[in-house]
């Protein structure tokens, strides 16, 4: 008998035969859709009054005497919006750039309104067919306007909460340097649980700013697709390096990233503060995230200790992992988007899970050098000191 081998077949130049093969069930679902849109899926009779739905996406007082008010439509289809209250009062008022606003669009209504400093005032939409859309300006100061004082102004407050506090923490490198191996192994895994904390905080501050969304965007399914394909975008371009040793300042800048784009969230909460004329929790946000973010300077350092970089690394590190503050602060102070800062804080999720795999390798490596398994008392402690040290100095800015 003779053995037979088998082949794969040999790939062939697709023909436009077979694109239009591959092209006639998106037609027919055209022609589908369309029916669909033209007979009200058949069931015009039961058809009942059209849905309407807006969003109050933003409420600022631009000068004295004015209120503006953005709008988008996230409803099923266009809205007319022909009235707008104000403390339960008909006013009138300017739109750009029309009353009617198509589906996913938006629009932006000035009302001259006497508005009173630091008292709550209560601003409605009212649609064509009578139903209405609330909002609020909870204390009514004027939103801060773009000016050379008041921008160095935000940007000191990110320095402050940022660049500042990380670097303090990045002071203790001279004594981590000093530990044994079996204590090195401890800070790493502190730095483990610092990132875990961090990573669940950034969640919950996406999900946050995500149910500030239109409906349309999904907000959690949003967070969610963002910070997985992030983790995967990253892990496939670590896995091209495979074979290749990880190198200990490559983790830190990654852990400078991903604490980055964290601290980039708390200083859109700060200027976002500040420009809804709330200076008390702005100060007490301050206050907060200074002693807060000190730790994370602790989780840079911890896998250079073995071999010092150098003073530039050093400065590129606290600038990667506390400028975003600064952006925020801007951000949050003058131009708050909060579907920007769902995606910044989605991709900050990703970034920190991805380091949290990095350096789970470098304990694991540790450990085996030690002679110990990875999941030792060693370990188990340090991750859960981290996490408590985040968790406890997050009381002073939790409200």
């Amino acid at each position: 008998m003779t053995a037979q081998t088998t082949s794969a077949p040999e790939s062939r130049p697709l023909s436009g035969t077979v694109w239009l093969l591959a092209l006639i069930p998106f037609i027919l679902l055209g022609v589908v859709l369309a029916y669909i849109v033209a007979t009200d899926g058949g069931l015009t009779v039961l058809a009942g009054p059209p849905v309407e739905h807006v969003t109050i996406q933003r409420i600022t007082l631009p000068e004295p005497g004015v209120i503006r008010v953005d709008v988008i439509n996230d409803g099923p289809q266009e809205v007319t919006i022909p009235q707008v209250l104000i403390d339960d009062a008909y006013y009138y008022f300017t739109v750009e750039p029309s009353t009617t606003i198509p589906r996913l669009g938006r629009a932006t209504f000035t009302i001259p309104y006497p508005w009173v400093e630091e008292e709550t005032h209560a601003v409605a939409v009212i649609t064509s067919l009578g139903a209405t859309f609330e909002g609020e300006v909870g204390v009514a100061v004027a939103t801060p306007a773009p000016s050379f004082n008041l921008f160095t102004q935000f940007g000191l407050v990110g320095l402050y909460v940022g660049i500042i506090p990380v670097g303090l923490g990045m002071l203790w490198y001279p004594f981590l340097r000093r530990l044994g191996g079996r204590a090195l192994m401890f800070i790493l895994s502190l730095t483990v649980g610092l990132l875990v904390y961090l990573a669940i905080g950034t969640w919950l501050d996406a999900n946050e700013f995500a149910l500030e969304l239109p409906a349309f965007w999904q907000g959690v399914p949003l967070v969610i697709f963002i910070a997985l394909l992030t983790l995967g975008v990253l892990l496939a371009v670590s896995s091209v390096r495979r074979g290749q040793e990880t190198t200990p300042l490559g983790v830190a800048y990654r852990i400078a990233l991903g604490i980055g784009l964290h601290n980039l969230g708390e200083g859109l909460a700060i200027g976002a503060a500040f420009a809804l004329g709330q200076a008390a929790l702005g100060t007490f946000l301050i206050l907060g995230f200074t002693l807060h973010n000190i730790t994370e300077g602790i989780g840079i350092v911890a896998p250079i200790v073995r071999k010092n970089p150098g003073l530039r690394h050093f400065l590129l590190l606290a600038l990667l992992a506390g400028g975003p503050a600064i952006i925020g602060t801007w951000v949050g102070g003058f131009a708050f988007d909060p579907v920007l800062a769902t995606i910044f804080l989605a991709i900050g999720i990703g970034a920190i899970l991805q380091v949290v795999w990095e350096v789970g390798k470098l304990v694991a490596r540790d450990s085996q050098k030690l002679g110990l398994p990875l999941v030792n008392w060693v370990n188990l402690s340090g991750m859960v000191v981290g996490i408590a040290l985040m968790y406890f100095t997050a009381f002073l800015v939790k409200f």
